[in-house]
């Protein structure tokens, strides 16, 4: 069958039929379907069928996913079904959980599902077992955070550990502060995880101003501890703690390390009994259930921690063994190939109502993003059809302040996520049933819309004079019709949220899959890295610069005439 998929004798994972998506008959099929669903109203849809939402939602233990609330028909979904089969999505989610090596730009397996598989279950690359190596990671981790939470681990003078800084960044910064900041009420108090990314100053500065060396530990995350970015932050941060400590081996009390390049660590001053390793099948946008979620099993407890993994493992069993028809992240993603590819949507904008979940955008923009920001195939031929959408959004109900007037009444389509708990961790009387009416009430509107006659009869009930109707009633007209899933569970506890992130790392393999493409390299983000090494050597010379387009030149001579001011 065309886009059917396998892997060699040296575990390579690649079509063995190379047809594009677009030439598959399922895709031809689609682009016809579509003149039919773009005629439609999702509200007559919904008037037509008192059932659609029983028909057109699933559960996962008590999260609900409600995806009745988009463009489809039973028609749209058999299509859409057939086209994961033609592309062969079943066999690439077995050759992924199987550890071949489907990352064929690097050569590696992609197994962060390794990293939380709570069955124990045997996972190979190259003829090997990864599941005893993660389980002594996780066994060093429960050490390590289990002694900085009892005040076993104590600083050079004999006190407590109070704060903990992470210096990372991309991957090995946006998962671990997201998941912080989203598991806040199950931290302690008395102990701080703070987050350092930025190489600009300010980001360090403003974050180790008011700690106290004595009482504060760094946990340095590179895997070849060379990242710019990260080193530039550690040394910084190394050397601010020297500045009030006579002895070097102090350093092995407030640095740990994440990393696999032990001898630039032990260079740096950090005892290697204190570097928590990963591996190359670890992605970075995908590392957060590995060592690099060090900050988080200091900040929940190791306990906390293996209840994050639990909730992604069973999402992992979900994706590995539902049918396609019932299987939530391939849902996911094929509703958004349905609008990215033959809607035109080139956004998709993520809506958790849940203040603690701020950063979670942050997060999935980069797992999306990253991976599925391209536009070669997976044998480097150019693409003729879009790929990856633009991710954005923000925490409810602010957004609704702020960019919901375009998604409302925009000439744009923006298919929309919303993520809700049914019960918050507080108690403030009104607050969270104000909260969840907006998360709901938005899903309505945004699907109903409203007529320009609708409009027009509650403007004359207000006793808008006649000749402002025709203008106001315009002006008030929304179109409807806009898609939407909804995420609604009891409570963002540590599994919860380990479901949700997981729901949403396999919807991005389900797209890459779908569009043939590498979802786990990301090339695009070295150009600029590579270049920065040879501006930064050019802009410490004192001479004028040459070397460049024009633009460039005189963007570095003109900071340099700034700086000798």
């Amino acid at each position: 069958m065309a886009g059917e998929a396998g892997h060699n004798i040296n575990g390579e994972y690649r079509n063995q039929i190379m047809v594009r998506c677009t030439q598959l008959p399922a895709w031809q099929v689609l682009q016809e379907h579509q003149w039919e669903i773009a005629r439609l109203h999702m509200r007559d849809l919904f008037s037509a069928d008192p059932k659609r939402f029983e028909r057109y939602s699933l559960r996962l233990d008590d999260i609900l996913f409600d995806y009745s609330k988009n463009r489809i028909t039973h028609s749209t979904l058999e299509h859409l079904f057939d086209l994961a089969r033609q592309a062969g999505l079943p066999e690439k989610i077995a050759a992924m959980f199987r550890g071949d090596k489907i990352n064929l730009t690097e050569n590696r397996a992609v197994l962060h599902i390794a990293l939380r598989n709570c069955s124990n279950r045997p996972i190979l690359v190259d003829g090997t077992d990864v599941m005893p190596g993660v389980n002594r990671v996780l066994t060093q981790m429960r050490y390590f955070s289990d002694a900085i939470r009892s005040q076993e681990w104590l600083g050079y003078t004999g006190k407590p550990i109070a704060n903990v800084v992470h210096i990372g960044i991309g991957g090995s910064d946006l998962g671990p502060k997201m998941v912080v900041k989203a598991l806040t009420p199950y931290c302690r108090p008395e102990l701080k995880v703070h987050f350092v990314s930025n190489v600009d100053e300010a980001d360090l500065v403003e974050v180790i101003k008011n700690l106290d060396r004595e009482t504060t530990l760094f946990i340095v995350a590179s895997k070849t501890f060379t990242t710019q970015e990260t080193m530039t932050n550690a040394l910084s941060a190394r050397e601010w703690f020297m500045a009030g400590v006579k002895d070097k081996e102090a350093i092995a009390k407030h640095f740990v390390a994440v990393s696999t390049n032990a001898e630039k660590v032990e260079a740096f001053g950090i005892d290697t009994k204190n570097m928590f390793e990963f591996w190359d099948w670890v992605g970075g946008r995908y590392s957060l259930w590995s060592a690099i979620g060090l900050p988080i099993a200091v900040a929940i407890g190791m306990d906390g921690f293996k209840e994050l993994l639990a909730g992604a493992h069973k999402v992992d069993e979900h994706f590995r063994t539902s049918p396609l028809e019932r299987n939530i992240p391939v849902i996911m993603g094929l509703l958004g190939v349905w609008y990215n590819n033959f809607f035109g949507a080139q956004t998709q904008a993520i809506l958790p109502y849940d203040q603690y979940l701020d950063f979670l955008a942050d997060h999935l923009q980069q797992a999306d993003m990253e991976s599925n920001g391209k536009s070669v195939d997976i044998d480097g031929k150019r693409l003729d059809y879009d790929t990856g959408p633009v991710i954005f959004g923000q925490a409810g109900t602010n957004g609704q302040h702020a960019f919901y007037q375009l998604i409302h009444q925009g000439s744009k389509l923006v298919p929309c996520d919303f993520l809700a708990a049914a019960h918050s961790h507080h108690k403030l009387a009104g607050h969270h049933e104000a909260l969840l009416s907006n998360f709901i009430a938005q899903t309505e509107a945004l699907m109903r819309g409203k007529t320009t006659e609708e409009a027009k009869a509650e403007l004359m009930a207000e006793g808008v004079p006649e000749d402002r109707l025709d203008k106001l009633s315009m002006a008030k007209t929304f179109p409807g019709n806009k898609p939407s899933n909804s995420f609604l569970y009891h409570s963002l506890t540590p599994e919860t949220l380990g479901a949700l992130i997981a729901f949403y790392e396999h919807k991005v393999f389900v797209q890459g899959a779908i569009w043939n493409i590498n979802s786990f390299d990301q090339m695009g983000v070295e150009l600029g890295k590579q270049l920065a090494k040879t501006v930064l050597k050019d802009m410490m010379e004192d001479k004028l610069v040459d070397s460049h387009d024009s633009s460039t030149n005189g963007l570095l001579n003109y900071y340099k005439s700034l700086r000798s001011r």
